[in-house]
């Protein structure tokens, strides 16, 4: 690393904990106590995609890892599914000015969902994560670390509420059902996609946006996301309601299961009704 990288490098992971302290850093140390995402020896896959959430996420748990006092280690992993040459380069590039040790591997998703059809976005997501857990294991790590953020723990609820007729959301710890022993955590759970925004644009880093070949060839498969139109109506509600979002995150930490007509036992997934208790 010359040292305009290391000048660079340093620069980058002060700001975390200097200028953006409060809406990051606080918020990603509280994730991480509050549900108790890190034990004393974890060995943590940290699931670098190339894009802003992952690489904030892995920054900040390398921090974490020099000043907290329980001892765990981290593995920096690319799944490669078939990035075009200058995709792989930007993540190449943007690892060595962070001074991040990634391991790349390859693989071909993208091939493959392409001859699927369907869903592209959703068998993509399965198939990386099947990728990710098999290597992290592969690896020795007992957990995967994934960049999801806040804003994709609202949006998440409202899509299920809107398109698949059920309140859920994601959790920001989950045992595997596929791969025994392994854990996935969402670290980034309470870090707000703004102040990703804002980060990596105050420390003027680059990072890939969607790099799906798919979407490359048809721009419709984007604007017509369902996430993207969710993303845009809560932006729409803060403008009457600016704490909407806040409020949207804090109720799913405060259900009132008195209140519903019916749920599904967590455990068998069998349907109740509020009637059962009448």
């Amino acid at each position: 690393m010359s040292g305009k990288e290391l000048e660079k490098y340093i620069e980058v992971q002060r700001s975390i904990i200097k200028k953006y302290r409060k809406p990051i850093w606080h918020n990603f140390v509280g994730a991480v106590q509050e549900y108790k995402l890190i034990n004393e020896n974890d060995r943590i896959a940290v699931c670098i995609s190339g894009g802003k959430d992952s690489v904030l996420m892995a920054c900040c748990l390398r921090q974490l890892q020099i000043h907290s006092e329980v001892p765990f280690e981290l593995v920096y992993i690319v799944m490669d599914p078939g990035y075009a040459a200058e995709n792989r380069a930007l993540i190449e590039h943007n690892a060595e000015i962070l001074n991040l040790d990634i391991n790349i591997y390859e693989s071909d998703i993208f091939e493959v969902t392409e001859r699927a059809g369907g869903s592209p976005c959703y068998l993509c997501a399965r198939m990386r994560r099947g990728f990710l857990y098999s290597k992290a294991k592969e690896m020795g790590c007992n957990k995967i670390a994934l960049g999801h953020h806040f804003n994709d723990v609202i949006e998440t609820v409202l899509m299920s509420m809107m398109y698949s007729s059920e309140i859920k959301t994601m959790l920001p710890k989950l045992h595997s059902t596929n791969f025994e022993g392994m854990e996935l955590i969402r670290p980034l759970y309470k870090v707000k996609e703004k102040d990703i925004i804002a980060w990596a644009q105050y420390n003027g880093l680059k990072f890939l946006q969607c790099a799906c070949k798919m979407t490359a060839k048809n721009a419709d498969i984007e604007l017509m996301s369902k996430r993207k139109e969710i993303k845009q109506l809560i932006s729409d509600i803060k403008k009457q309601n600016p704490q909407a979002d806040d409020n949207i995150f804090r109720s799913l930490h405060n259900v009132n299961m008195a209140t519903l007509p019916g749920w599904r036992d967590c455990d068998t997934g069998e349907l109740h009704s509020f009637l059962e208790k009448y």
